[in-house]
């Protein structure tokens, strides 16, 4: 018998909803341990009969690991109450979660998985894993750009990592970063004076898009080993 963890975990692993999510819903009363209401404080394993919203919740689910090409207007917090959000467009079958994000207004490669053990280590800062993304913005930049945005830019009250930038046509570039903080790219560059019109992520870690032959707003299942071997 493996040992017991508490039931919100227990129904994140199964593959649900987050573990957040599954409080709510034991908050709502929908959540049933061995034919009575569910409390926070329960542990279960897979000898305990859980229910989730009549649904016989069984075991932590298969660890998955999907690569999905997204387009711009797709959000990437999963709620299934906007239709915009990457939730409509994943597989069905287990539940997945973006490791790391692309905002609305970017596309690219995303990587998913419901494997939250190795999606912690991914975004660890001790791993430094790179990803690569092609920028255009709206005018014309120098070798001069190239080497302010690899240096570091103050944003959000700290100095961005050194990184990789390189120009690739008047006005693209090519930046690959090891940290991922919130509209990087899109802030560097406005404190340098341009803007962003298109932001496209084409590698994370070791995984390329170029790999995939992987239309946009599709998705294919991975290898672990595909994406790292940390």
């Amino acid at each position: 018998m493996s040992n017991k963890i508490r039931l919100a975990k227990y129904i994140a692993h199964a593959g649900v909803c987050s573990r957040k999510q599954a409080s709510r819903l034991i908050d709502d009363g929908v959540v049933m341990v061995n034919n009575r209401p569910a409390n926070h404080i329960d542990h279960v394993n897979e000898q305990d009969d859980v229910v989730v919203n009549g649904q016989a919740v069984k075991g932590p689910a298969d660890l998955v690991y999907f690569a999905y090409h997204k387009p711009v207007g797709i959000d990437c917090k999963l709620n299934e109450n906007d239709p915009a959000s990457l939730i409509h467009h994943l597989p069905t079958l287990t539940r997945v979660y973006p490791i790391g994000r692309l905002d609305k207004d970017s596309r690219g490669l995303l990587v998913l998985t419901n494997d939250g053990g190795f999606c912690n280590q991914l975004i660890h800062p001790d791993f430094h894993q790179p990803k690569r993304y092609l920028v255009t913005v709206d005018k014309p930049i120098d070798n001069a750009f190239c080497e302010k945005m690899a240096a570091g830019i103050p944003i959000d009250k700290q100095v961005t990592l050194l990184c990789e930038v390189t120009k690739i046509a008047d006005n693209q570039f090519s930046i690959i970063l090891k940290q991922g903080l919130n509209r990087q790219i899109r802030k560097m560059a406005h404190y340098c004076g341009f803007k962003v019109i298109d932001l496209f992520r084409v590698q994370f870690s070791e995984l390329a898009l170029s790999q995939l032959n992987l239309p946009e707003n599709h998705y294919i299942q991975i290898n672990k080993t595909d994406i790292s071997n940390i």
